[in-house]
């Protein structure tokens, strides 16, 4: 599906639950307003009869679909894929609003015939207004957003984060989509199908890459029960489990190569930058420092206790 020689695209929202209805609007709003002729927009309900008649109802003339797959998002993700026609597949959280050019910014790294995927850039929406003083920007990936150490716009990624990221359709219907052996169900803080994904489309084609879009931003809803040390325990724990999934199912080699990076070069810097706040009369700096020191054992110890599944060559 291909208009006036440019590639359409087909943004895919998956969403399980009411409480996040008015995000949801709002966010289908925004996209509404970037497609191109040719273009579309899919919303991807999980499971969730009461939601799927609302939305149904809400958004007429968009294509509205129950998962069919197995619940969770891989599985009303690869819905979405099912059900795409556009050239390039977008995917946007349901909690997440896109800023003016997202699509656009998405959209431009595809005339490369090697990018595979597309990473979009991701900015945290605190309710409340701002970001608890204790937490650590190194970890903004724990509310689904961008983090230090993360590379430029136009650079190489492993993989995108998921709250905004677009993949070419056919190579990812090819590997035969999202996993379903990693990845979030309901509210628990799993992840790593973006991951997994990512790797299995570098496996089939070793010249592919995955590159970073900043020049279009969404806006991540981080709301106050997330904003706890207990949730920030909690999702860095899950992601040491998921990863060790990850790692069981392509290899430690691939599943832990960023990570290498992030643990040994990000995060020591990280806790040098803001224990040496503290000299600036910013006394957060040390609670900074400890979450940092916290989070990394918290999610070395859920990979350590997880069980592995064999891994797939």
């Amino acid at each position: 599906m291909t208009v006036a020689g440019n590639l359409s695209v087909s943004v895919v929202i998956c969403t399980y639950t009411e409480r996040r209805w008015r995000e949801l609007q709002a966010g289908v709003a925004a996209v509404l307003q970037q497609l191109r002729p040719g273009d579309e927009l899919v919303v991807i309900v999980d499971h969730a009869p009461d939601v799927l008649g609302r939305a149904r109802l809400a958004f007429p003339g968009i294509q509205v679909e129950a998962n069919t797959h197995g619940q969770g998002l891989s599985g009303a993700r690869n819905t979405g894929v099912d059900v795409a026609e556009g050239d390039i597949v977008a995917f946007l959280d349901d909690d997440a609003t896109p800023g003016e050019g997202w699509l656009e910014s998405l959209r431009a790294p595809f005339t490369g015939q090697d990018v595979l995927g597309v990473a979009g850039r991701v900015e945290p929406a605190w309710e409340g207004g701002r970001a608890p003083r204790w937490f650590p920007p190194e970890f903004g990936w724990v509310v689904g957003c961008d983090y230090v150490g993360l590379p430029g716009g136009g650079e190489q990624v492993r993989n995108p984060i998921g709250a905004s990221m677009a993949l070419r359709r056919l190579p990812l219907e090819a590997v035969g989509g999202f996993s379903e052996l990693v990845g979030r169900v309901g509210t628990l803080p799993v992840g790593c199908e973006e991951t997994e994904i990512s790797i299995r489309l570098a496996k089939a084609d070793p010249s592919g890459r995955v590159l970073r879009a900043t020049g279009g931003t969404v806006h991540h809803l981080v709301p106050r029960d997330r904003q706890t040390v207990r949730y920030f325990v909690s999702r860095c724990y899950h992601e040491g489990r998921s990863k060790a999934v990850l790692s069981g199912l392509v290899g430690t080699e691939l599943g832990l190569a960023s990570e290498r990076t992030y643990a040994t070069r990000t995060l020591p810097l990280g806790m040098l930058k803001h224990l040496a706040a503290i000299g600036t009369g910013d006394v957060a700096g040390a609670a900074r420092a400890a979450c940092i020191v916290l989070g990394l054992l918290t999610t070395a110890f859920g990979y350590a206790s997880a069980r592995r599944p064999r891994s797939v060559t």
